[in-house]
């Protein structure tokens, strides 16, 4: 997405008269997005997430289009947003857990390792009657302290891990295994609103 595009939009008035639709359901983007100072609607979709396949970047840029036109479809007037983050080691997407074993094997594979953090973001309004796809993807490189199973185990009993890609948020406590980044730290939130 060419991220002047929107706001571009929105300074000369072109999309104004749209309501934004945020087509999530995730506290987390509502949350950066009223940071960011948008006033905005809740639409969630409800798509299919599995059978996507492809490279991380590729994943989550046809599932951030697929949940955008999804809500499109009952909100041609408006310009809807959509977003979709996983992370990825070594190529592997790691999504949200499917129970606590699942948190323990994705955060002991990220324990002490760099991986990346990738969101595809996918925006539709209409102009002229059709409508226009505004998409990109961003990553963050992210790089996790080395953590034994014990802490580890610790932070999956807080329930924190869990609803989350990679089970982690750098925003809550698993921001205590987060060494440091390169790029946009919203992203790694669910959003780079940056």
């Amino acid at each position: 997405m060419r991220r002047r595009a929107i706001r571009l939009l929105y300074l000369t008035g072109k999309i104004e008269s749209m309501k934004l639709i945020l087509a999530s359901g995730s506290p987390r983007r509502k949350e950066l997005l009223t940071r960011a100072g948008a006033t905005f609607e809740v639409c969630v979709s409800d798509v299919d997430e599995s059978g996507v396949l492809g490279t991380p970047q590729e994943v989550v840029a046809a599932l951030s289009r697929m949940k955008a036109e999804a809500v499109f479809a009952t909100h041609a007037d408006d310009c809807v947003l959509a977003a979709d983050t996983v992370v990825a080691l070594d190529g592997e997407i790691f999504g949200k857990p499917k129970d606590e074993e699942d948190a323990m094997r994705m955060l002991g594979a990220l324990a002490g390792r760099k991986h990346y953090v990738y969101t595809g973001v996918c925006v539709i309004y209409a102009k002229n009657g059709s409508p226009v796809y505004e998409t990109e993807v961003v990553g963050t490189e992210v790089f996790f302290r080395d953590a034994g199973e014990d802490e580890l185990r610790a932070y999956v009993g807080t329930g924190e891990p869990m609803g989350k890609a990679g089970a982690y948020a750098i925003q809550g406590k698993g921001g205590n295994f987060v060494e440091k980044i390169n790029g946009d730290r919203s992203n790694v939130i669910g959003l780079p609103v940056c």
